[in-house]
């Protein structure tokens, strides 16, 4: 998601500095974008200025000092509220008052974040999807302490770099998260029941429903940790039975099967095309 992010920026114009804990994570993201770029730039969906353009005004540090030159900066680490407060308090200090903090999380409340700095009214979110620099939306999560300018100033940028910003009040999961999540975990909830297999339940929501791609697709694409913690924060928040993560997930989730990252989920990524599993039901 960082790498996407990044991406998009600098190929709208904006100088931008990436930021990451070593220079082996680093060089990772910067070989994803530029495959990223090259990419886009085979299928003529960008043409060679621009891809050149976006690389040479990207740049990679380790040094988070280095960020107090940024009039934004957008947070994209785990899903973890310590985690994310933390990193948001050596901002605070860090970076000038007029700098805009904006997380990319996708279940946490803006309102949780922006109490852990002195600029609650500068702090919005900016929740991306991915792939990054193919899905058009963005949600423009206005916190109640989040001030009118630093709204405008979000929702400009995100139409500045070719997105479709939508507006969401902040609660956790937002508008997408908020209805996809359940849908996710009720898939799962079936496949349990027997009410059909992995490939017969996926084809029928792309079918039936005209989905792109089905549910446990979808899942090992998100990742099935990813999935777990979002959803586990989001039955912590509201305490409905329909976010509360299903048994079987958990237990993929504690074997290491996570989806495409980790080569196996819901499919085996080792054949092509992927092969259903048979998660032990």
């Amino acid at each position: 998601m960082g790498s996407g992010i990044a991406q998009v920026a600098a190929t709208a114009g904006f100088p931008t500095l990436v930021r990451d804990v070593g220079d082996a994570v680093l060089a990772k993201g910067r070989s994803a974008i530029s495959r990223s770029l090259d990419k886009l730039a085979e299928k003529g969906k960008l043409d060679g200025a621009t891809r050149d353009g976006a690389l040479t005004r990207l740049s990679f540090t380790t040094d988070l000092g280095a960020l107090r030159s940024c009039d934004l900066v957008i947070e994209a680490v785990v899903e973890d509220l310590e985690l994310k407060n933390a990193l948001w308090r050596e901002l605070d200090v860090l970076c000038p008052p007029a700098t805009i903090f904006a997380s990319n999380t996708s279940s946490l409340t803006i309102g949780e974040m922006a109490s852990a700095t002195a600029r609650p009214d500068r702090f919005v979110g900016l929740h991306f999807f991915n792939p990054v620099p193919l899905m058009p939306l963005v949600e423009v999560i206005r916190g109640v302490t989040t001030s009118p300018e630093t709204f405008d100033v979000a929702m400009k940028f995100a139409r500045r770099l070719g997105k479709e910003p939508v507006v969401s009040r902040d609660r956790s999961g937002f508008i997408v998260n908020l209805l996809l999540v359940p849908y996710l975990l009720d898939a799962v909830r079936a496949l349990e029941r027997g009410a059909g297999s992995i490939a017969d339940i996926d084809r029928g929501m792309q079918l039936g429903c005209g989905h792109p791609m089905g549910p446990f697709t979808l899942l090992d694409f998100v990742g099935l940790d990813t999935t777990a913690r979002i959803a586990e924060i989001m039955f912590q928040e509201y305490r409905e039975p329909r976010y509360a993560p299903p048994p079987l997930l958990r237990r993929m989730v504690t074997a290491g099967m996570h989806g495409r990252k980790t080569g196996r989920g819901f499919y085996d990524y080792a054949t092509d095309p992927p092969t259903p599993l048979d998660p032990g039901l």
